[in-house]
């Protein structure tokens, strides 16, 4: 009986150990998520718009120079002696050496002042109309292609200058213009003429912003020199020591042959 009884135990046991191990009621380790597939078409991502760009406007293309200089140029000074005018300044360093060489001589000159150098040094502008000089409106910033641009921008250019000149000295009459490297354009001309002025070229040229010796310039100057001559020479600029080291001579030598005038401001 003992034996039957142990034997229907076992049985038992092996039973219910079978029975856990159903299929349906299997125990899974858990492990990591596994991705999910989706059939959801993606959304595209929108793609930015480029920015707007602001072109630059295109500035107008420059006139061509005429063929040769336009007539109504001041070029003599319509008596016998001659002219001098002084270029570029004014300038701290030569100018008022120059006036001092000039007063030394006992004649007067021209001075074509640039409108921005005007405004940094109206001192010099006010020395230079004390000592009986006459004023020549240069441009505000020496453009050699001032002449070629629009007529607004030509007339805003000499209307500043002559604004500076007038604030460093107020009531200075300022007659004549000269364009920067005497590019000259028809409308340059009715410009000047329109603000008062009158265009005022040159003959004699010893091309002294080249920096030439002291000696090649009273040469030039002297050979080409004839009575009634307006000269350029320059006061600014640059480094003027030639020039100033030219005067003395060529103004004692112009004095001699010709005599040294101040330019009437006639013919507008």
């Amino acid at each position: 009986m003992q034996a039957r009884a142990a034997l229907a135990s076992v049985l038992a046991v092996v039973l219910v150990l079978s029975g856990c191990a159903q299929p349906d009621t299997a125990i899974h380790v858990a492990g990591p998520p596994q991705p999910v597939e989706s059939s959801a078409v993606p959304t595209p991502k929108p793609t930015p718009s480029p920015s707007a760009t602001h072109a630059k406007p295109t500035k107008p293309p420059l006139r061509p120079l005429p063929a040769k200089l336009p007539a109504g140029l001041r070029r003599n000074t319509g008596v016998r002696p001659v002219a001098l005018t002084f270029d570029d300044g004014p300038s701290p360093a030569w100018t008022p050496k120059v006036l001092n060489q000039l007063k030394a001589a006992h004649v007067t000159a021209t001075f074509c002042v640039v409108g921005q150098e005007a405004q940094r040094h109206p001192e010099l502008i006010r020395r230079i109309v004390r000592e009986g000089h006459q004023l020549c409106n240069h441009s505000w910033r020496h453009d050699l292609d001032l002449a070629r641009r629009p007529v607004a921008d030509i007339k805003a250019d000499l209307a500043r200058t002559n604004k500076a000149i007038q604030t460093a000295a107020p009531g200075t009459p300022v007659p004549f213009y000269r364009q920067p490297g005497g590019r000259w354009t028809p409308e340059v001309l009715t410009v000047a003429k329109e603000l008062g002025m009158r265009p005022l070229h040159w003959a004699v040229d010893p091309q002294d912003w080249d920096k030439p010796t002291a000696a090649t310039i009273a040469k030039r100057v002297h050979n080409a020199a004839r009575p009634g001559s307006i000269v350029l020479l320059h006061d600014g600029g640059g480094n003027r020591a030639a020039t100033l080291a030219a005067c003395p001579h060529l103004i004692a030598d112009l004095k001699h042959r010709y005599g040294i005038t101040r330019l009437k401001a006639d013919g507008l």
